[in-house]
Protein backbone atom coordinates (compact mmCIF):
# COMPACT_ATOMS: atom_id res chain seq x y z
CA UNK A 1 0.00 0.00 0.00
CA UNK A 2 1.39 3.38 -0.99
CA UNK A 3 1.72 6.05 1.70
CA UNK A 4 -0.19 9.21 0.80
CA UNK A 5 1.65 12.53 1.22
CA UNK A 6 -0.53 15.63 1.18
CA UNK A 7 -1.00 19.15 2.47
CA UNK A 8 -4.04 21.07 3.63
CA UNK A 9 -7.39 21.69 1.98
CA UNK A 10 -7.47 24.37 -0.74
CA UNK A 11 -3.79 23.67 -1.40
CA UNK A 12 -1.43 26.55 -2.03
CA UNK A 13 1.95 26.29 -3.75
CA UNK A 14 3.87 25.46 -0.58
CA UNK A 15 1.42 22.67 0.20
CA UNK A 16 1.54 21.19 -3.31
CA UNK A 17 5.30 21.56 -3.70
CA UNK A 18 6.13 20.12 -0.30
CA UNK A 19 3.95 17.06 -0.96
CA UNK A 20 5.73 16.46 -4.28
CA UNK A 21 9.22 17.02 -2.89
CA UNK A 22 8.80 15.01 0.33
CA UNK A 23 7.22 12.13 -1.59
CA UNK A 24 10.23 12.11 -3.94
CA UNK A 25 12.64 12.17 -1.00
CA UNK A 26 10.86 9.27 0.69
CA UNK A 27 10.97 7.26 -2.52
CA UNK A 28 14.73 7.76 -2.74
CA UNK A 29 15.23 6.27 0.71
CA UNK A 30 13.07 3.23 0.02
CA UNK A 31 9.47 4.15 0.82
CA UNK A 32 6.46 3.70 -1.47
CA UNK A 33 4.73 7.10 -1.46
CA UNK A 34 2.26 9.03 -3.59
CA UNK A 35 2.00 12.86 -3.60
CA UNK A 36 -1.59 14.03 -3.30
CA UNK A 37 -3.68 17.19 -3.06
CA UNK A 38 -6.97 17.84 -1.28
CA UNK A 39 -8.84 19.61 -4.05
CA UNK A 40 -7.91 21.45 -7.21
CA UNK A 41 -4.52 23.10 -7.39
CA UNK A 42 -4.41 26.88 -7.59
CA UNK A 43 -3.46 28.79 -10.73
CA UNK A 44 -0.13 29.63 -9.14
CA UNK A 45 0.57 25.99 -8.34
CA UNK A 46 -0.40 24.96 -11.85
CA UNK A 47 2.04 27.55 -13.19
CA UNK A 48 4.80 25.90 -11.17
CA UNK A 49 3.83 22.40 -12.29
CA UNK A 50 3.81 23.47 -15.93
CA UNK A 51 7.03 25.49 -15.66
CA UNK A 52 9.01 22.60 -14.19
CA UNK A 53 7.08 19.90 -16.08
CA UNK A 54 5.88 18.18 -12.94
CA UNK A 55 2.85 15.84 -12.99
CA UNK A 56 -0.15 16.96 -11.00
CA UNK A 57 -0.41 15.12 -7.68
CA UNK A 58 -3.26 12.67 -7.20
CA UNK A 59 -6.47 14.41 -6.14
CA UNK A 60 -8.11 12.80 -3.10
CA UNK A 61 -11.22 13.86 -1.21
CA UNK A 62 -10.77 11.83 1.97
CA UNK A 63 -8.73 9.12 3.66
CA UNK A 64 -11.57 7.02 5.01
CA UNK A 65 -11.09 3.27 5.14
CA UNK A 66 -12.43 1.69 1.97
CA UNK A 67 -13.13 -1.91 1.03
CA UNK A 68 -9.94 -1.92 -1.06
CA UNK A 69 -7.95 -1.18 2.10
CA UNK A 70 -9.20 -4.30 3.85
CA UNK A 71 -7.30 -7.58 3.74
CA UNK A 72 -10.29 -9.35 2.27
CA UNK A 73 -10.19 -12.78 0.64
CA UNK A 74 -8.85 -12.22 -2.86
CA UNK A 75 -10.06 -14.94 -5.19
CA UNK A 76 -10.28 -16.01 -8.81
CA UNK A 77 -13.68 -16.39 -10.38
CA UNK A 78 -14.99 -19.58 -11.95
CA UNK A 79 -16.61 -19.89 -15.36
CA UNK A 80 -20.35 -20.59 -15.52
CA UNK A 81 -19.41 -23.35 -18.00
CA UNK A 82 -17.42 -25.27 -15.42
CA UNK A 83 -19.29 -28.15 -13.79
CA UNK A 84 -20.88 -28.15 -10.38
CA UNK A 85 -18.67 -31.11 -9.43
CA UNK A 86 -15.53 -29.21 -10.44
CA UNK A 87 -16.66 -26.26 -8.33
CA UNK A 88 -17.52 -28.46 -5.36
CA UNK A 89 -14.12 -30.19 -5.43
CA UNK A 90 -12.35 -26.82 -5.66
CA UNK A 91 -14.31 -25.41 -2.73
CA UNK A 92 -13.66 -28.55 -0.69
CA UNK A 93 -9.92 -28.55 -1.37
CA UNK A 94 -9.51 -24.85 -0.56
CA UNK A 95 -12.05 -24.70 2.29
CA UNK A 96 -14.18 -22.16 0.44
CA UNK A 97 -17.74 -21.44 1.43
CA UNK A 98 -18.59 -19.26 -1.58
CA UNK A 99 -17.16 -18.73 -5.06
CA UNK A 100 -17.73 -16.05 -7.68
CA UNK A 101 -18.98 -17.00 -11.14
CA UNK A 102 -17.51 -14.78 -13.86
CA UNK A 103 -17.46 -14.33 -17.62
CA UNK A 104 -14.37 -14.22 -19.85
CA UNK A 105 -13.70 -10.60 -18.80
CA UNK A 106 -13.92 -11.55 -15.10
CA UNK A 107 -17.21 -9.67 -14.69
CA UNK A 108 -19.31 -11.04 -11.87
CA UNK A 109 -22.31 -13.05 -13.08
CA UNK A 110 -23.36 -14.69 -9.84
CA UNK A 111 -22.18 -16.69 -6.84
CA UNK A 112 -22.32 -20.30 -5.68
CA UNK A 113 -22.18 -21.35 -2.04
CA UNK A 114 -22.03 -24.81 -0.52
CA UNK A 115 -25.65 -24.27 0.42
CA UNK A 116 -26.52 -23.57 -3.24
CA UNK A 117 -24.89 -26.86 -4.25
CA UNK A 118 -26.69 -28.82 -1.53
CA UNK A 119 -30.07 -27.30 -2.29
CA UNK A 120 -29.48 -27.72 -6.00
CA UNK A 121 -28.93 -31.44 -5.52
CA UNK A 122 -31.94 -31.80 -3.24
CA UNK A 123 -34.43 -29.61 -5.07
CA UNK A 124 -33.08 -29.25 -8.59
CA UNK A 125 -34.52 -30.97 -11.64
CA UNK A 126 -31.44 -32.64 -13.07
CA UNK A 127 -33.16 -35.04 -15.40
CA UNK A 128 -32.06 -32.49 -18.01
CA UNK A 129 -28.31 -32.18 -18.48
CA UNK A 130 -26.48 -29.06 -19.72
CA UNK A 131 -22.74 -29.50 -19.88
CA UNK A 132 -19.67 -29.87 -22.08
CA UNK A 133 -17.69 -32.86 -23.26
CA UNK A 134 -14.70 -31.42 -21.40
CA UNK A 135 -16.63 -31.45 -18.11
CA UNK A 136 -17.78 -35.03 -18.61
CA UNK A 137 -14.29 -36.27 -19.43
CA UNK A 138 -12.78 -34.51 -16.42
CA UNK A 139 -15.56 -35.25 -13.94
CA UNK A 140 -16.15 -38.89 -14.91
CA UNK A 141 -12.57 -39.74 -15.90
CA UNK A 142 -13.90 -40.71 -19.29
CA UNK A 143 -12.42 -41.18 -22.73
CA UNK A 144 -13.95 -40.38 -26.09
CA UNK A 145 -14.81 -43.36 -28.27
CA UNK A 146 -16.50 -41.46 -31.10
CA UNK A 147 -18.02 -38.12 -32.11
CA UNK A 148 -16.89 -34.52 -31.93
CA UNK A 149 -19.76 -32.71 -30.27
CA UNK A 150 -18.56 -30.27 -27.61
CA UNK A 151 -21.75 -29.32 -25.74
CA UNK A 152 -24.82 -31.26 -24.72
CA UNK A 153 -28.26 -30.21 -23.66
CA UNK A 154 -30.87 -32.90 -23.23
CA UNK A 155 -32.82 -35.39 -21.12
CA UNK A 156 -30.80 -38.03 -19.25
CA UNK A 157 -31.96 -41.67 -19.44
CA UNK A 158 -30.41 -44.54 -17.52
CA UNK A 159 -31.31 -47.60 -19.62
CA UNK A 160 -31.78 -50.90 -17.81
CA UNK A 161 -34.58 -52.33 -20.00
CA UNK A 162 -34.59 -54.75 -22.89
CA UNK A 163 -34.00 -52.75 -26.09
CA UNK A 164 -37.48 -53.55 -27.48
CA UNK A 165 -39.05 -52.00 -24.40
CA UNK A 166 -37.57 -48.59 -25.27
CA UNK A 167 -38.22 -48.68 -28.98
CA UNK A 168 -39.55 -45.32 -30.12
CA UNK A 169 -38.71 -43.65 -26.78
CA UNK A 170 -35.24 -42.34 -27.63
CA UNK A 171 -34.50 -39.35 -29.86
CA UNK A 172 -31.75 -36.92 -30.79
CA UNK A 173 -32.56 -34.94 -27.64
CA UNK A 174 -31.55 -37.78 -25.31
CA UNK A 175 -28.40 -38.53 -23.33
CA UNK A 176 -28.10 -42.22 -22.52
CA UNK A 177 -26.25 -43.91 -19.65
CA UNK A 178 -25.82 -47.60 -20.16
CA UNK A 179 -23.46 -50.50 -19.32
CA UNK A 180 -22.12 -53.00 -21.81
CA UNK A 181 -25.59 -53.66 -23.20
CA UNK A 182 -24.74 -53.82 -26.88
CA UNK A 183 -28.37 -54.05 -28.00
CA UNK A 184 -29.15 -50.81 -26.12
CA UNK A 185 -26.00 -49.14 -27.45
CA UNK A 186 -26.90 -50.05 -31.03
CA UNK A 187 -30.48 -48.91 -30.56
CA UNK A 188 -29.32 -45.58 -29.06
CA UNK A 189 -26.96 -45.02 -31.98
CA UNK A 190 -29.69 -45.66 -34.52
CA UNK A 191 -32.02 -43.36 -32.57
CA UNK A 192 -29.50 -40.51 -33.13
CA UNK A 193 -29.16 -39.67 -29.44
CA UNK A 194 -26.82 -36.80 -28.48
CA UNK A 195 -24.52 -38.76 -26.24
CA UNK A 196 -23.98 -42.29 -25.02
CA UNK A 197 -22.11 -42.76 -21.71
CA UNK A 198 -20.94 -46.37 -21.40
CA UNK A 199 -20.22 -47.34 -17.81
CA UNK A 200 -17.96 -49.99 -16.31
CA UNK A 201 -14.91 -49.33 -18.46
CA UNK A 202 -15.40 -52.47 -20.55
CA UNK A 203 -13.94 -52.76 -24.04
CA UNK A 204 -16.61 -52.02 -26.66
CA UNK A 205 -16.58 -54.06 -29.87
CA UNK A 206 -15.18 -52.09 -32.77
CA UNK A 207 -18.33 -52.48 -34.84
CA UNK A 208 -20.30 -50.34 -32.37
CA UNK A 209 -17.67 -47.62 -32.37
CA UNK A 210 -17.64 -47.67 -36.17
CA UNK A 211 -21.43 -47.46 -36.21
CA UNK A 212 -21.33 -44.49 -33.82
CA UNK A 213 -18.76 -42.73 -36.01
CA UNK A 214 -20.84 -43.32 -39.14
CA UNK A 215 -23.83 -41.68 -37.45
CA UNK A 216 -21.73 -38.95 -35.83
CA UNK A 217 -22.82 -39.99 -32.36
CA UNK A 218 -20.64 -38.96 -29.44
CA UNK A 219 -19.86 -41.92 -27.25
CA UNK A 220 -17.63 -41.95 -24.16
CA UNK A 221 -16.46 -44.71 -21.85
CA UNK A 222 -16.19 -44.16 -18.07
CA UNK A 223 -14.66 -46.56 -15.51
CA UNK A 224 -17.32 -46.25 -12.78
CA UNK A 225 -20.46 -48.38 -12.73
CA UNK A 226 -23.93 -47.27 -13.81
CA UNK A 227 -25.15 -46.70 -10.24
CA UNK A 228 -22.33 -44.24 -9.45
CA UNK A 229 -22.61 -42.38 -12.75
CA UNK A 230 -26.36 -42.00 -12.38
CA UNK A 231 -25.75 -40.41 -8.97
CA UNK A 232 -23.10 -37.90 -10.06
CA UNK A 233 -24.27 -37.07 -13.58
CA UNK A 234 -26.35 -34.15 -12.28
CA UNK A 235 -23.16 -32.69 -10.74
CA UNK A 236 -21.72 -32.49 -14.25
CA UNK A 237 -24.16 -29.71 -15.10
CA UNK A 238 -22.92 -26.21 -15.79
CA UNK A 239 -22.51 -23.90 -12.79
CA UNK A 240 -25.04 -21.63 -14.44
CA UNK A 241 -27.76 -24.14 -13.52
CA UNK A 242 -27.50 -23.40 -9.80
CA UNK A 243 -25.63 -20.08 -9.44
CA UNK A 244 -27.39 -17.31 -7.54
CA UNK A 245 -27.92 -14.21 -9.65
CA UNK A 246 -30.73 -12.32 -7.93
CA UNK A 247 -30.50 -10.06 -4.87
CA UNK A 248 -26.75 -10.48 -4.52
CA UNK A 249 -25.31 -8.01 -2.00
CA UNK A 250 -21.97 -6.94 -3.41
CA UNK A 251 -19.55 -4.16 -2.54
CA UNK A 252 -17.50 -1.93 -4.78
CA UNK A 253 -13.86 -1.76 -3.67
CA UNK A 254 -14.21 2.03 -3.46
CA UNK A 255 -17.06 1.91 -0.93
CA UNK A 256 -16.37 3.15 2.60
CA UNK A 257 -16.16 0.87 5.60
CA UNK A 258 -18.92 2.73 7.44
CA UNK A 259 -21.37 1.98 4.64
CA UNK A 260 -20.27 -1.65 4.45
CA UNK A 261 -20.75 -2.12 8.20
CA UNK A 262 -24.32 -0.85 7.97
CA UNK A 263 -25.12 -3.27 5.14
CA UNK A 264 -23.51 -6.21 6.95
CA UNK A 265 -25.48 -5.49 10.09
CA UNK A 266 -28.72 -5.65 8.13
CA UNK A 267 -28.12 -8.90 6.25
CA UNK A 268 -27.50 -12.52 7.17
CA UNK A 269 -25.19 -13.74 4.40
CA UNK A 270 -21.75 -15.10 5.23
CA UNK A 271 -19.69 -13.79 2.30
CA UNK A 272 -20.14 -10.81 0.00
CA UNK A 273 -18.50 -10.33 -3.41
CA UNK A 274 -16.13 -7.40 -3.96
CA UNK A 275 -16.06 -5.80 -7.42
CA UNK A 276 -14.32 -2.90 -9.11
CA UNK A 277 -15.94 -0.08 -11.05
CA UNK A 278 -16.26 -2.34 -14.10
CA UNK A 279 -18.06 -5.09 -12.15
CA UNK A 280 -14.92 -7.23 -12.27
CA UNK A 281 -14.79 -9.77 -9.47
CA UNK A 282 -11.99 -9.31 -6.91
CA UNK A 283 -12.84 -11.56 -3.97
CA UNK A 284 -15.06 -11.85 -0.91
CA UNK A 285 -15.53 -9.88 2.26
CA UNK A 286 -17.14 -11.00 5.50
CA UNK A 287 -17.52 -9.73 9.03
CA UNK A 288 -14.07 -10.84 10.18
CA UNK A 289 -12.40 -8.44 7.74
CA UNK A 290 -13.86 -5.30 9.33
CA UNK A 291 -12.85 -6.05 12.91
CA UNK A 292 -9.27 -4.72 12.51
CA UNK A 293 -9.24 -2.90 9.17
CA UNK A 294 -6.01 -1.86 7.49
CA UNK A 295 -5.90 1.93 7.62
CA UNK A 296 -4.47 4.25 4.98
CA UNK A 297 -0.95 5.37 5.83
CA UNK A 298 -0.34 9.08 5.41
CA UNK A 299 2.25 11.82 5.84
CA UNK A 300 1.01 15.35 6.43
CA UNK A 301 2.82 18.43 5.16
CA UNK A 302 2.13 22.13 5.72
CA UNK A 303 -0.62 21.56 8.31
CA UNK A 304 -1.38 19.67 11.51
CA UNK A 305 -5.03 20.41 12.29
CA UNK A 306 -8.05 18.19 11.67
CA UNK A 307 -10.16 21.02 10.24
CA UNK A 308 -7.54 21.72 7.55
CA UNK A 309 -6.93 18.10 6.62
CA UNK A 310 -8.67 15.31 4.75
CA UNK A 311 -12.02 13.99 5.83
CA UNK A 312 -11.66 10.68 7.66
CA UNK A 313 -8.21 11.55 9.03
CA UNK A 314 -9.11 9.89 12.33
CA UNK A 315 -9.48 6.59 10.41
CA UNK A 316 -5.97 6.85 8.91
CA UNK A 317 -2.55 6.04 10.32
CA UNK A 318 -0.42 9.19 10.43
CA UNK A 319 3.24 8.26 10.03
CA UNK A 320 4.84 11.70 9.93
CA UNK A 321 4.11 15.44 9.94
CA UNK A 322 6.33 18.15 8.44
CA UNK A 323 5.00 21.65 9.05
CA UNK A 324 5.87 25.27 9.83
CA UNK A 325 2.59 26.36 11.46
CA UNK A 326 1.56 26.39 15.10
CA UNK A 327 0.95 22.99 16.65
CA UNK A 328 -2.69 22.09 16.22
CA UNK A 329 -5.05 19.42 17.49
CA UNK A 330 -4.01 16.28 15.61
CA UNK A 331 -3.37 13.34 17.93
CA UNK A 332 -1.84 9.94 17.23
CA UNK A 333 -1.96 6.65 19.11
CA UNK A 334 1.73 5.93 18.50
CA UNK A 335 4.89 8.10 18.47
CA UNK A 336 5.61 9.58 15.03
CA UNK A 337 8.17 11.80 13.35
CA UNK A 338 6.87 15.34 13.86
CA UNK A 339 9.05 18.06 12.37
CA UNK A 340 7.87 21.58 13.08
CA UNK A 341 10.23 24.49 12.41
CA UNK A 342 9.53 28.25 12.61
CA UNK A 343 10.45 29.09 9.04
CA UNK A 344 8.58 30.73 6.19
CA UNK A 345 7.79 27.60 4.19
CA UNK A 346 7.43 23.87 4.62
CA UNK A 347 9.57 23.54 1.49
CA UNK A 348 12.45 25.08 3.43
CA UNK A 349 12.25 22.25 5.96
CA UNK A 350 12.12 19.61 3.25
CA UNK A 351 15.14 21.19 1.53
CA UNK A 352 17.08 20.71 4.75
CA UNK A 353 15.90 17.08 4.90
CA UNK A 354 17.40 16.44 1.45
CA UNK A 355 20.71 17.73 2.78
CA UNK A 356 20.50 15.58 5.91
CA UNK A 357 19.92 12.44 3.85
CA UNK A 358 22.54 13.55 1.32
CA UNK A 359 20.04 13.04 -1.50
CA UNK A 360 20.71 14.93 -4.73
CA UNK A 361 17.87 17.29 -5.68
CA UNK A 362 16.85 17.00 -9.35
CA UNK A 363 16.03 20.11 -11.36
CA UNK A 364 12.23 19.75 -11.26
CA UNK A 365 12.14 19.01 -7.51
CA UNK A 366 14.40 22.00 -6.88
CA UNK A 367 11.88 24.03 -8.89
CA UNK A 368 9.01 22.83 -6.73
CA UNK A 369 10.91 23.63 -3.54
CA UNK A 370 12.02 27.11 -4.56
CA UNK A 371 8.50 27.96 -5.76
CA UNK A 372 6.98 26.89 -2.43
CA UNK A 373 9.41 29.07 -0.51
CA UNK A 374 9.03 32.13 -2.74
CA UNK A 375 5.25 31.79 -2.66
CA UNK A 376 4.84 31.37 1.09
CA UNK A 377 7.36 34.13 1.94
CA UNK A 378 5.96 36.46 -0.75
CA UNK A 379 9.44 36.84 -2.20
CA UNK A 380 10.82 37.39 1.33
CA UNK A 381 8.34 40.18 2.10
CA UNK A 382 6.34 38.13 4.59
CA UNK A 383 7.26 38.58 8.28
CA UNK A 384 7.50 34.78 8.48
CA UNK A 385 10.62 34.89 6.31
CA UNK A 386 13.83 33.71 7.96
CA UNK A 387 17.47 33.64 6.93
CA UNK A 388 17.06 29.87 6.58
CA UNK A 389 14.46 30.46 3.83
CA UNK A 390 16.74 32.86 2.01
CA UNK A 391 19.68 30.46 2.28
CA UNK A 392 17.53 27.60 0.92
CA UNK A 393 16.51 29.69 -2.10
CA UNK A 394 20.13 30.62 -2.73
CA UNK A 395 21.24 26.97 -2.69
CA UNK A 396 18.31 25.78 -4.81
CA UNK A 397 18.96 28.44 -7.39
CA UNK A 398 22.45 27.10 -7.89
CA UNK A 399 20.63 24.16 -9.50
CA UNK A 400 18.01 26.25 -11.33
CA UNK A 401 19.81 29.49 -12.29
CA UNK A 402 16.56 31.51 -12.30
CA UNK A 403 16.08 35.27 -12.27
CA UNK A 404 14.41 35.06 -8.85
CA UNK A 405 12.59 38.41 -9.03
CA UNK A 406 11.28 37.84 -12.56
CA UNK A 407 10.23 34.25 -11.88
CA UNK A 408 8.44 35.27 -8.68
CA UNK A 409 6.54 38.14 -10.30
CA UNK A 410 5.54 35.94 -13.26
CA UNK A 411 4.34 33.26 -10.83
CA UNK A 412 2.43 35.79 -8.71
CA UNK A 413 0.92 37.52 -11.73
CA UNK A 414 -0.34 34.25 -13.23
CA UNK A 415 -1.45 32.89 -9.88
CA UNK A 416 -3.25 35.98 -8.64
CA UNK A 417 -5.29 36.60 -11.77
CA UNK A 418 -8.95 36.39 -10.78
CA UNK A 419 -10.31 36.62 -14.29
CA UNK A 420 -13.37 34.46 -14.83
CA UNK A 421 -13.57 33.27 -11.21
CA UNK A 422 -16.76 33.48 -9.17
CA UNK A 423 -17.09 35.02 -5.71
CA UNK A 424 -17.22 31.54 -4.18
CA UNK A 425 -14.16 30.31 -6.10
CA UNK A 426 -12.12 33.31 -5.02
CA UNK A 427 -13.25 33.06 -1.39
CA UNK A 428 -12.33 29.39 -1.09
CA UNK A 429 -9.06 29.56 -3.04
CA UNK A 430 -7.14 29.63 0.24
CA UNK A 431 -9.56 29.25 3.12
CA UNK A 432 -8.79 27.86 6.56
CA UNK A 433 -10.82 27.31 9.68
CA UNK A 434 -9.45 27.94 13.18
CA UNK A 435 -10.63 27.50 16.74
CA UNK A 436 -9.36 30.49 18.75
CA UNK A 437 -10.34 29.88 22.35
CA UNK A 438 -14.18 29.78 22.18
CA UNK A 439 -14.31 31.51 18.77
CA UNK A 440 -14.89 29.56 15.58
CA UNK A 441 -13.05 31.53 12.90
CA UNK A 442 -12.89 31.23 9.11
CA UNK A 443 -10.11 33.11 7.30
CA UNK A 444 -9.74 33.38 3.54
CA UNK A 445 -6.72 34.99 1.92
CA UNK A 446 -6.36 36.07 -1.68
CA UNK A 447 -3.05 37.30 -3.04
CA UNK A 448 -3.54 39.43 -6.10
CA UNK A 449 -1.99 42.14 -8.19
CA UNK A 450 -5.44 43.09 -9.46
CA UNK A 451 -6.99 44.74 -6.40
CA UNK A 452 -9.50 46.68 -8.51
CA UNK A 453 -11.15 43.46 -9.69
CA UNK A 454 -11.99 42.56 -6.09
CA UNK A 455 -12.91 46.08 -5.05
CA UNK A 456 -15.35 46.44 -7.90
CA UNK A 457 -17.20 43.48 -6.42
CA UNK A 458 -16.79 44.47 -2.77
CA UNK A 459 -20.51 44.41 -1.93
CA UNK A 460 -20.91 40.97 -3.49
CA UNK A 461 -18.01 39.67 -1.41
CA UNK A 462 -19.44 41.14 1.80
CA UNK A 463 -22.83 39.56 1.14
CA UNK A 464 -21.22 36.20 0.44
CA UNK A 465 -19.15 36.44 3.65
CA UNK A 466 -22.38 37.02 5.60
CA UNK A 467 -23.91 33.90 4.08
CA UNK A 468 -20.83 31.83 4.94
CA UNK A 469 -20.86 33.04 8.52
CA UNK A 470 -24.54 32.17 8.93
CA UNK A 471 -24.24 28.76 7.25
CA UNK A 472 -21.08 27.68 9.10
CA UNK A 473 -21.93 29.47 12.37
CA UNK A 474 -18.60 31.27 12.51
CA UNK A 475 -17.95 33.91 15.15
CA UNK A 476 -15.58 35.68 12.75
CA UNK A 477 -15.44 35.36 8.96
CA UNK A 478 -12.60 37.28 7.31
CA UNK A 479 -11.35 37.76 3.77
CA UNK A 480 -7.85 39.21 3.34
CA UNK A 481 -7.13 40.68 -0.07
CA UNK A 482 -3.35 40.87 0.07
CA UNK A 483 -1.54 43.32 -2.19
CA UNK A 484 1.90 41.85 -2.74
CA UNK A 485 3.42 45.10 -3.99
CA UNK A 486 1.95 47.34 -1.26
CA UNK A 487 2.76 44.71 1.38
CA UNK A 488 -0.57 44.88 3.14
CA UNK A 489 -4.13 43.57 3.03
CA UNK A 490 -7.63 44.93 2.48
CA UNK A 491 -10.09 43.38 4.93
CA UNK A 492 -13.68 42.32 4.25
CA UNK A 493 -15.39 40.63 7.17
CA UNK A 494 -18.42 39.68 9.23
CA UNK A 495 -18.24 39.22 12.98
CA UNK A 496 -20.60 38.72 15.90
CA UNK A 497 -18.48 41.38 17.64
CA UNK A 498 -18.46 44.30 15.24
CA UNK A 499 -15.37 45.98 16.73
CA UNK A 500 -13.12 42.94 16.95
CA UNK A 501 -11.54 43.38 13.48
CA UNK A 502 -10.82 47.12 13.95
CA UNK A 503 -9.29 46.33 17.37
CA UNK A 504 -7.20 43.45 16.03
CA UNK A 505 -5.73 45.35 13.07
CA UNK A 506 -5.95 48.94 14.27
CA UNK A 507 -8.06 50.02 11.28
CA UNK A 508 -11.22 52.04 10.73
CA UNK A 509 -14.50 50.24 11.25
CA UNK A 510 -15.34 49.91 7.57
CA UNK A 511 -15.34 47.22 4.93
CA UNK A 512 -12.21 47.19 2.78
CA UNK A 513 -9.95 49.07 5.19
CA UNK A 514 -6.25 48.59 4.47
CA UNK A 515 -4.11 46.90 7.14
CA UNK A 516 -0.57 47.96 6.37
CA UNK A 517 2.11 45.31 6.70
CA UNK A 518 -0.40 42.50 7.26
CA UNK A 519 0.45 39.76 4.78
CA UNK A 520 0.77 36.58 6.86
CA UNK A 521 -2.31 34.75 8.06
CA UNK A 522 -0.21 32.49 10.29
CA UNK A 523 2.15 34.99 11.90
CA UNK A 524 0.05 38.15 11.89
CA UNK A 525 -3.67 37.59 11.37
CA UNK A 526 -4.24 34.68 13.76
CA UNK A 527 -2.15 36.14 16.62
CA UNK A 528 -3.84 39.56 16.22
CA UNK A 529 -7.31 37.98 16.25
CA UNK A 530 -6.46 35.91 19.31
CA UNK A 531 -5.20 38.97 21.15
CA UNK A 532 -8.34 40.94 20.25
CA UNK A 533 -10.55 38.05 21.44
CA UNK A 534 -8.75 38.06 24.77
CA UNK A 535 -9.26 41.82 25.07
CA UNK A 536 -13.03 41.77 24.54
CA UNK A 537 -13.72 38.72 26.69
Amino acid sequence: MSTLVFGHKNPDTDSVSSAIALSYLKQQIGFNTTPCVLGNVSRESQYVLDYFQLPKPKNISNVKVQVKDLQYDFADGISPKKSILYTYNLMESKSLQTVGIVDNDNELLGIISMKNIAMGIIEGDFSYLETSLENLINDLNGKVLSGDKSFFSGKVSVIAYYYKTIQGLLSEKDIVIVGDRYDIIEHAIMSKVQLIIITGGSEIPQKYMDLAKENNITMISVPKDTYYISKVINMCNFNSRIMKTDNIIKFNEMEYLDDVKEELNNSQFRNYPVIDNNNRFLGFINRKHIINPTRKQIILVDHNEYSQSAEGLEEAEILEIVDHHKIGDIATSMPINFRNNPVGSTCTIIHSMFKEYNIEIPFEIAGALISGILSDTLLFKSPTTTDIDKKAVEELNQILELDINQFSMDMFKYGTSLEGQSIEEIFYKDFKEFQLETFKVGVSQVFTLDIDDVYNRKDLFVNYIKKVEKRMEYDITLLLITDILKEGSYLLYQSKHSNIIPIAFNIAEEQGAFAEGVVSRKKQVIPKLLKAIQIIK
